[in-house]
């Protein structure tokens, strides 16, 4: 069974840092595509960051500058660094594993960046 495991949400003041870490499964994820998306209360889903299998990062014009995707495929784990983070930035975040045929989303973790 292929799981995604989010963690390392919390609350966090602005201008603070948290980093998200989403562990899969072996079976799919040195071959996935890794998506991060959040979804804030009353809005929908949308798309944060990805990385590629051959680790090539992307990001939403949102967060540019200020989040960094990465991926160790030792750990089959993900990461999203995310710095200098804004009250919009609150959301549960989601990983996704992307395999070409398949994806598999995670349970989400929550982020709250509040004085």
């Amino acid at each position: 069974q292929v799981q995604l495991v989010e963690s390392g949400g919390g609350l966090v003041q602005p201008g603070g840092s948290l980093r998200l870490s989403c562990a899969a499964s072996r079976s799919i994820f040195s071959t996935s595509v890794m998506r991060w998306y959040r979804q804030a209360p009353g809005k929908q889903r949308e798309w944060v960051a990805l990385i590629t299998s051959g680790s090539r990062p992307d990001y939403a014009d949102s967060v540019k500058g200020r989040f960094t995707i990465s991926r160790d495929n030792t750990k089959n784990t993900a990461y999203l660094q995310m710095n200098s983070l804004k009250p919009e930035d609150t959301a549960v975040y989601y990983c996704n594993a992307d395999t070409g045929s398949n994806n598999y989303w995670g349970q989400g973790t929550q982020v709250t960046v509040s004085s």
